[in-house]
């Protein structure tokens, strides 16, 4: 059996997540379908994901082409040394740029997927997330929806009742020009304000409305889509926009290929790694990520404790792209891409996870974390080591952390999901 190291997988991570090496991607669509989506749980996560990966002039080796014609000099002329502050600043991608492929140009797309976690997407791949993941969500959450109908005694028959409230949703929406908040259509579609029973009998218990429960069933069913958030790009709330009113027309995926596609995407980008990897990272049973690697024709590899699935063909070394740093955000695509993720993390569990298994802000060096970073109430974005790296990849940790800093300019970040690091460095 053919082995790859952990060397070997870090040196892949790197280079195939746009974090270093020599081809720059230039746009947030092209860093997306390397990553095959991006965490949107948090908005700031997608924003912060994109911008660690499109500003590319962080050393001498990954300096574009239109920078070095900027500065007019030659690529042999380069230096680390040479590479001022004002040419590493040029190279970051705005918030602006990202809004644009977001809700201008749509290349992106936010969509209920994976695990029942909010993904956005390169456009081109919504009907095989719809078919291979989001089918089955949007089956499983109305299910649920109509048993809560059933209990709580809003309807003699909750499947038709719910059935009728969202072609009634559908209609307001179109009313209003395809587009509206969720306030809106709760205005024009009264019964989205019928409250139903949580945790009944329990200390707990509680009442509420189904609006944001039936918005999710119509958007896992494809029918609207998460539009413009309503204030920042750190929002949390959206308009909801019709789907054929957002997004071009597509045929439907069959499942099981939807599933085959998925996986080929997922292998291309986090291969080598176990299938039970594959399972967890879609939230798919077993059976089905087994059947998605064998009707790829998947190998298997050697990865020391552990046997790995690699894409056909895809055995050949990854050149090394050298020291490389990164401040990665919550939940970004690259920490949650493996459940087990004992060869790049090592002992960082407790420091850089919440109870409940969800990453904070991290630090990277040359495909291993090394830390966490927080922003302080003031802006400063701050840096915490949980190892030695040496002086000269503090310095570079250092550097990144304050470009990141420039970069939020007054804008402040605090995560969704808050880790022991985070929380004691934000202050």
């Amino acid at each position: 059996m053919y082995r790859i190291d952990a060397a070997e997988r870090r040196r892949r991570l790197g280079v195939r997540h746009a974090l270093a090496g020599p081809d720059p991607v230039a746009d947030p669509a092209g860093v997306t379908r390397r990553m095959v989506a991006l965490h949107a749980t948090d908005p700031a996560s997608v924003y912060l994901s994109l911008r660690a990966r499109l500003r590319r002039a962080a050393s001498a080796g990954q300096i574009s082409e239109a920078q070095i014609s900027e500065a007019q000099i030659s690529e042999a002329q380069i230096s680390e040394a040479q590479i001022s502050e004002a040419q590493i600043s040029e190279a970051q991608i705005s918030e602006a740029q990202i809004s644009e492929a977001l809700y201008d140009r749509r290349d992106l797309v936010r969509m209920l997927a994976m695990r029942r976690t909010v993904f956005v997407v390169p456009a081109e791949s919504v009907p095989v997330v719809q078919a291979s993941t989001t089918d089955r969500i949007a089956r499983d959450q109305r299910g649920r929806l109509v048993k809560l109908l059933s209990e709580s005694g809003v309807a003699v028959d909750p499947q038709a009742w719910l059935a009728d409230v969202e072609r009634s949703v559908l209609r307001a929406l179109t009313k209003l020009g395809g587009t509206a908040t969720a306030a809106e259509l709760a205005a024009a579609e009264p019964r989205l304000r019928t409250t139903v029973t949580l945790a009944a009998g329990k200390p707990y218990q509680a009442e509420q409305a189904i609006t944001s429960r039936v918005l999710l069933v119509l958007s896992a069913h494809g029918r609207i889509v998460r539009g413009r958030p309503l204030g920042s790009w750190l929002s949390q709330q959206y308009r909801w926009v019709l789907a054929e009113h957002w997004l071009p027309a597509h045929e439907q995926v069959d499942e099981a290929a939807a599933r085959t596609e998925l996986a080929r995407l997922w292998l291309a980008a986090f291969g080598p790694a176990p299938l039970a990897d594959l399972k967890w990272w879609t939230g798919w049973t077993m059976s089905q990520a087994r059947q998605a690697v064998l009707s790829l024709g998947a190998v298997e590899v050697d990865l020391g404790e552990r046997t790995g699935l690699v894409l056909p063909g895809d055995l050949d070394s990854t050149a090394d792209p050298g020291r490389w740093v990164a401040l990665l955000p919550t939940l970004d695509p690259t920490i949650m891409g493996w459940s087990d993720r004992s060869w790049f993390l090592g002992p960082h569990v407790k420091a850089l996870f919440d109870v409940n298994g969800n990453a904070g802000p991290t630090v990277w060096l040359a495909g291993r974390v090394v830390g966490g970073w927080a922003q302080r109430p003031d802006g400063e974005v701050v840096v915490r080591l949980l190892e030695d790296v040496g002086s000269d990849a503090a310095a570079q940790i250092e550097a990144e952390a304050g470009r990141l800093g420039e970069w939020l300019g007054p804008a402040r970040v605090i995560p969704r999901f808050r880790t022991p690091t985070e929380r004691e460095l934000s202050g």
